[in-house]
């Protein structure tokens, strides 16, 4: 896949749903509503299986027991690796709505001397508008949590997020914690997690726009702390040490310059008593041009630069990974991370760093069980994005190393696969449930484009889907009365619109687009027989342009002006002549009877301000307009929106759709993100939101879930529900 299409993770994945979540208001202290029934149905949940698809920032093998590890991402929280069912098991869905910014995992800690203890930093992004950052502690490994919050930002999200470890257990007393930030030094606990402070003689001055502490290394009895703000010159420092756990003192002899500016991280060798340290010029994972690798003699202070492959010209890059062999003296492993030229890989060195090898030159890889990986020879095999890389301490040739899509495995270092069962971390734009066909559902994600499910429990056997490549779905839709024509948009490599005839197993591009669909594609909507297609564009930083209409299967197009600029368009389910769109802007209504050629306005006085309001349409109904506008509650149109009546059952509503009607019942089941009490969670309503039932529980909640929900058409009760960082959960009654 490509840089500029990775480098939008940031904001396809999390900082634009972020900065709106921002203006979220508390969700204590609400009055309940009316219409909640007190019977909860119980359900399952599960990932509809995709297999990976996001930045594993990184994973950590127990020192002291076989076959445990876990693994931290960006934002879709932490896992567990089950060694006996071989697959990770989720360790933070806990987190609910008022968390969501707890699902980024900055860094994470063991406790060589208590196999059980388990340590998590959370907090997604260091801005003013998101919240502080909070430690959770397991004497479970993880299965239950105790819970600190802290006074400052985490950035498990932000640049250097592949850093690290910045969390780490005193290697001279399991009581005391160190926790590196990035802009408020460096803390530490003498409670073992409970309460912080800053800690004394770090002699580090923290910035505000700085990386500040990367990563923190035990060494013997040692603490050594890489700085990431340094400015490379001969005078900088960039890695300190303490002890005696009060008194820190630069390292002596570090090396400097611009390879050397981040320490991005390190890795020590007990037998030789030599700690490895990996550099580059940025943080990461973006934007490295230049890196080096260096060992320092612990005992002597002696620095040697052991770089495998020196950047330069074309081929430019930082280095990442670092990792030595617990069994054997002198063997390391370090990555390369951000080189596009020549493709990153993992060096491996058995003699101390004096020569290495390229684990890629005779790597090969089976992408079989999660097909999206395999985008043909033209895109790199060994991934990007490589920061996160771990020896198995009890077996040599067991190593894994995180990428921007998966996390890979061998055990040979020759044979390569996805080690990735259990681990989802999509963040879910889109989803279709079609009524009739082979598959259940149609995804439309961020990073990774439109899936085709045939089986929920399998990774798609067709992968993306091409013709074009999307980097990332901003629209997908389904002619109501032609289920076999689906449309779809988003950054796509050969254009940025494609169709399908046979329900999305197969693609073909328009043959034309507009201009501005080039570096604006939104979201798109065909009429209920397929015959029209309206197509809005949204820039990704926010600025909006006038919809265009296309009546040939997207041979040409026509400007709407009349369309309100941005808007997320609707087709009709009944009438292929209707489609409706919501003006966020001023909370109007606004409806076309002449297939999309002209609109007028129609209700207005609605709540506004707002871009991620949602309008939906009934199955099966004409007219029928159900409008989710967040903490401001959900509106019902039966008139195709000429008029709206607030739904008394519940005051917020971010999300919803329909699926199969209850046996009985003479209306689809509705399904929502909402509140109809304190809490905000996933919701069914059996009688046309008279009345609701929350169908997830408090160990199920994936913290921000407002982007997308749909009922499953042809099973009552299985719902789809999209999350930013935890895939695509689906529920079914027990």
């Amino acid at each position: 896949m490509h840089a500029s299409r990775l480098s939008r993770r940031a904001v396809l994945a999390g900082t634009a749903a972020a900065a709106a979540l921002a203006t979220v208001p508390p969700l204590q202290g609400r009055a309940h509503a009316a219409g909640v029934t007190a019977a909860t149905p119980s359900y399952r949940w599960r990932n509809a299986v995709i297999g990976g698809t996001g930045f594993i920032t990184g994973v950590l093998f127990h020192p002291a027991v076989r076959g445990l590890a876990y693994a931290r991402t960006d934002i879709g929280g932490a896992y567990r690796w089950d060694e006996r069912a071989a697959r990770w098991t989720p360790l933070t869905d806990h987190l609910g709505w008022d968390d969501w910014n707890l699902l980024g995992v900055e860094s994470l800690a063991v406790d060589p001397a208590h196999p059980d203890r388990l340590y998590l930093a959370l907090g997604t992004y260091a801005q003013a508008w998101a919240g502080n950052g909070a430690v959770l502690r397991s004497e479970d490994r993880g299965a239950t949590w105790t819970r600190t919050d802290l006074t400052v930002k985490l950035g498990g999200n932000e640049d250097g997020r592949g850093a690290g470890e910045r969390l780490l257990v005193d290697p001279r007393d399991s009581g005391t914690l160190w926790l590196g930030t990035r802009h408020d030094g460096l803390l530490k606990s003498s409670d073992r997690g409970a309460t912080w402070a800053v800690a004394s003689g770090f002699p580090a001055t923290a910035s505000a726009s700085g990386q500040g502490v990367t990563f923190l290394a035990a060494v013997g009895r040692a603490v050594y702390a890489g700085w990431g703000d340094g400015d490379g010159t001969a005078t900088a420092v960039n890695l300190y040490r303490t002890t005696d756990g009060t008194t820190w003192e630069p390292v002596p002899g570090q090396p400097t310059g611009t390879s050397a500016k981040v320490p991005i991280r390190a890795a020590h060798d007990r037998h030789t008593r030599e700690l490895y340290v990996t550099y580059a010029d940025a943080p990461g994972p973006n934007g490295q041009s230049a890196g080096s690798v260096h060992k320092l003699a612990t005992a002597t202070d002696r620095w040697t630069d052991v770089t495998p492959v020196q950047p330069g010209g074309s081929d430019t890059f930082g280095y990442g990974g670092v990792d030595v062999d617990a069994r054997r003296a002198g063997t390391v492993v370090v990555s390369t991370n951000n080189r596009w030229a020549d493709g990153d890989t993992v060096f491996r060195s058995t003699d101390g760093g004096r020569t290495w090898a390229s684990l890629k030159d005779v790597a090969v890889f089976d992408v079989s069980e999660t097909p999206f990986l395999d985008w043909g020879e033209d895109r790199p095999k060994f991934g990007w994005w490589i920061q996160a890389l771990a020896l198995d301490p009890y077996d040599s040739k067991h190593l894994v190393y995180g990428t921007g899509a998966t996390l890979y495995g061998t055990r040979d270092l020759r044979r390569w696969a996805p080690r990735i069962r259990g681990l989802e971390e999509t963040a879910v734009r889109r989803l279709i449930s079609p009524p009739a066909g082979e598959a259940h559902l149609i995804s439309g994600v961020g990073d990774i484009g439109v899936m085709y499910h045939e089986r929920l429990t399998a990774s798609p056997s067709r992968g993306m889907a091409t013709n074009p490549v999307f980097g990332s779905a901003t629209g997908l839709a389904q002619a109501a009365a032609k289920p076999a024509y689906v449309v779809r948009a988003g950054w796509g490599d050969h254009g940025n619109g494609a169709y399908s005839h046979d329900g999305g197993r197969t693609w073909a591009p328009f043959t034309a687009q507009p201009d501005i669909a080039k570096n604006a594609p939104g979201p798109i909507a065909t009429s209920a027989d397929g015959g029209t297609l309206l197509w809005s564009f949204v820039h990704w930083d926010g600025t909006k342009y006038a919809a265009h209409r296309s009546t040939d299967n997207g041979a040409t197009w026509s400007e709407v002006s009349s369309f309100p600029k941005g808007a997320t368009p609707v087709a009709d389910p009944a009438d292929p002549t209707l489609f409706y769109a919501y003006d966020t802007d001023t909370g109007t209504l606004h409806a076309s009877t002449d297939s999309g050629r002209s609109f007028t306005a129609r209700a207005g006085g609605l709540p506004s301000g707002d871009d991620q309001f949602q309008l939906a349409a009934a199955p099966g109904r004409s007219g029928d307009l159900w409008l989710s506008v967040k903490w401001n509650g959900l509106y019902r149109s039966t008139d195709g929106g000429v008029t709206f009546a607030k739904v008394a059952s519940c005051w917020a509503s971010y999300t919803l759709g329909f699926g199969k009607a209850a046996d009985g019942a003479d209306y689809p089941a509705v399904y929502q993100v909402g509140s109809t009490e304190t809490i905000t969670a996933v919701y069914r309503s059996d009688d046309a939101a008279g009345t609701w039932v929350r169908i997830n529980d408090d160990a199920h909640q994936w913290g921000w879930i407002g982007e997308v929900i749909t009922g499953d058409p042809r099973v009552y009760g299985r719902v789809y529900l999209g999350t930013n960082g935890r895939g695509i959960q689906y529920g079914e009654p027990v």
